[in-house]
């Protein structure tokens, strides 16, 4: 078995991460490709739970500034990510790995509800749980749904997957003298106002003492090599308050 130095993943993947080369949409070789990834995982030993965006397909904040209810737009945008939990779980079920979708709302004919024991008993005992719906409530982003959800099932990482190699200074596709951080305190994300995750997921990361890393979903092996403890991406931690 592989030597890892995490043991236990809260994998965050972003909407468009599915998208593929598409605009839009749900890809279904990307979500393919992103389920083989995850097989690596398992197969090393590694304990997973995922949450995933909804960005491709609606934005709960997006809809809510071209007029439609906020509370409206964001239920909205939580079933997208229900819809990517499935299709994310369809592969994986595809490919022989034991998988289930949990929501944070109550669709019963779809998917499970969430509940912390139940999460932690299916991930200890070698299952993908992909959790959906965010919160279960509006107001709050997929970012601090995934940050609750890794602190509920105590995971020792948190890995942002996304279609960027790790956090800038600045926008990259717009600026092509933007630099990439290598390491990052919380409060310094925070204080610059980096568009790493919302601040209120990064307050909750930070009060339980949990690690984050932002990496790039198309990057081979990215994921495995961090269970590893190999450096990837950009990392986020704690700043320790020396006494």
């Amino acid at each position: 078995m592989t030597k890892l130095r995490y043991r236990r993943l809260l994998v965050k993947l972003s909407g468009e991460a599915l998208m593929g080369q598409q605009d839009f949409g749900i890809d279904p070789a990307m979500v393919l490709s992103v389920a083989e990834e995850l097989k690596l995982l398992l197969q090393s030993g590694v304990e997973l739970g995922i949450v995933v965006g909804g960005g491709n397909i609606f934005r709960g904040a997006g809809l809510a500034q071209a007029g439609v209810d906020r509370v409206t737009a964001d239920h909205m945008g939580m079933l997208a990510t229900v819809m990517n939990a499935l299709a994310l779980k369809d592969s994986l079920l595809k490919i022989g790995l034991r998988a289930s979708v949990m929501s944070g709302l109550s669709m019963p004919q779809v998917c499970d509800a969430y509940t912390q024991r139940d999460a932690r008993e299916r991930i200890g005992a070698g299952e993908v749980v992909i959790f959906s719906a965010g919160t279960g409530s509006p107001y709050f982003t997929t970012d601090t749904g995934a940050s609750l959800r890794a602190v509920e099932i105590q995971a020792d990482l948190m890995i942002k997957a996304t279609k960027v190699d790790g956090i800038y200074n600045k926008d990259p596709v717009k600026y092509s003298d933007a630099v990439r951080y290598d390491e990052l305190f919380y409060d310094q994300a925070i204080d610059q106002r980096l568009a790493v995750m919302d601040v209120a997921a990064m307050i909750l990361c930070n009060d339980n003492a949990l690690d984050m890393v932002v990496c790039d979903i198309n990057e081979p092996n990215a994921l495995l090599n961090l269970a590893k403890g190999q450096s990837v991406g950009t990392r986020v931690t704690r700043q320790e308050v020396k006494r």
